[in-house]
């Protein structure tokens, strides 16, 4: 048996394989197991943005059922290559050899369906990959609540694997062994590849092993070591509806806890709801029930009252949000703007301190500062074919109940008065009404009343 290849410096270049091979069947869906969305974003891209500040070299996800759909979600960030047929995690590993041909330096393995493995445990796992007794590879071991069925790693205090072993093939003084395989692993390429070259499938699956590399390294003479996360939540697998639930509700829990933690006031925290960018500044205020969708940006100081719901937007600095409130992408709200309830925003500018405050539609629109749009306003945008823009002037004041049929232009201190429907533009500092003529007759309603009566009493 050849020597396998010993360690190089410390800072080499990562590579990272990431398997995303399984059908996934138990999520029963048409979608991917591994881009089922957590905070509005697939898991595996939660897991490609963590991978990212190991600054890689390589990123390669191995796909086999829905490889169409991996390819076209992480397009923009990494290479897929296909397991076909899917014959074990050890054969999912070797299908990416040929897109790291003459890389040298580490490899990390992940699983897309284990998104939240932090980027300071996997700077920990290669560090100690490099430590100065070069151990073949280095496995990411954790200690369950309940350690169930999870492989063991038989280890001595300074995580010197002794080794690894499947629960159903261990002794019962292995099984009392808490120390359990998260299945991730790191070795240097070289070692990575000879090692699973040397894997067998002699088992009731007729599948080739990631974790035997262990076991072959030790056998063969090398070290191999085990790194601990003392966070057993950032390995749990998504592998059902139930986990994928699970796994949002913890990652939610966390958020709104960091998010209180950096100033912001949550006033029933486990009914708000963030998106993996929300961002939101010091002494923000949120209410209960509110939904933030992906792109959201919210200013120092803001409030968002209750039952709002934003997505793509960007709210400034002291703006008043709801309640009932629903802003759409390419929605900005300038400081101090005001969206009352029931009003919606679709890509359109609030103005410095401009406001809706009531039962009203801006969509395609410029607000000017200071303008004040009325209950009931609508931005008429779209003709069945093309949107367009209404752009509507500072301290312009639009009356309620107006329907503004774009394209249209309200000139600066303007007015619409209330129950307008405006189709030609508005100059500076005119009054536009645009109404019917209020017929008046006396007496009519009186007599129509009596008329009807009437006629409703001779047919009884």
């Amino acid at each position: 048996m050849p020597d396998l290849p010993h360690s190089a410096p410390p800072h080499r270049p990562v590579a990272v394989i990431i398997l995303a091979a399984g059908k996934g069947t138990r999520m029963k869906s048409d979608l991917h197991k591994v881009l089922h969305p957590i905070a509005g974003e697939p898991m595996l891209r939660h897991l490609l943005r963590s991978v990212d500040a190991l600054a890689p070299v390589h990123k390669v996800v191995v796909a086999g059922a829905g490889r169409d759909q991996i390819e076209r979600a992480v397009a923009d960030t990494a290479q897929v290559c296909v397991q076909e047929p899917q014959l074990g995690t050890g054969h999912a590993v070797q299908q990416a050899g040929a897109m790291l041909a003459g890389f040298e330096g580490d490899v990390l393995v992940l699983y897309g369906d284990v998104p939240f493995v932090r980027p300071q445990t996997m700077k920990a796992m290669l560090d100690r990959l490099n430590a100065d007794d070069a151990p073949a590879a280095v496995v990411l071991g954790f200690e369950p609540h309940d350690s169930l069925a999870y492989g063991r790693v038989i280890a001595d205090a300074d995580g010197r694997i002794a080794k690894m072993v499947e629960y159903k093939d261990a002794s019962e003084e292995e099984r009392a062994c808490r120390l359990c395989n998260s299945g991730l692993l790191a070795a240097r390429a070289a070692d990575l590849f000879a090692l699973l070259a040397r894997v067998g499938n002699d088992n009731a699956q007729g599948e080739y092993y990631l974790p035997d590399v262990v076991n072959i390294a030790i056998a063969a003479g090398r070290p191999a070591a085990v790194v601990r996360t003392d966070v057993p939540g950032e390995v749990a697998g998504i592998n059902s509806r139930a986990e994928l639930a699970a796994a949002e509700a913890q990652w939610q829990a966390d958020r709104r806890e960091q998010a209180m933690a950096d100033g912001v006031t949550l006033r029933a925290p486990e009914t708000v709801f963030f998106s993996w960018d929300t961002t939101l500044g010091r002494d923000v205020v949120v209410e209960p029930n509110v939904v933030f969708g992906p792109g959201v940006k919210v200013a120092d100081g803001a409030v968002i009252r209750a039952f709002s719901h934003l997505q793509g937007a960007e709210v400034g600095e002291g703006c008043e949000v709801g309640p009932f409130a629903r802003l759409r992408p390419g929605t900005v709200l300038k400081p101090g703007s005001k969206v009352g309830n029931f009003v919606e925003i679709k890509n359109a500018v609030m103005g410095e301190g401009a406001k809706a405050n009531h039962l009203s539609y801006v969509g395609d629109a410029g607000v000017g500062a200071h303008a004040n749009i009325g209950a009931g306003t609508i931005t008429c945008n779209y003709d069945g074919y093309f949107k367009y823009r209404t752009e509507i002037g500072e301290r312009a004041f639009i009356g309620s109940n107006s329907a503004l049929i774009a394209p249209l232009r309200i000139g600066a201190d303007a007015i619409v008065a209330a129950g307008s429907a405006v189709s030609r533009d508005v100059a500076d500092g005119e009054l536009r009404m645009v109404r019917g003529e209020q017929l008046v007759k006396p007496g009519w309603a009186d007599r129509f009343h009596d008329t009807m009566k009437r006629k409703k009493a001779e047919r009884e």
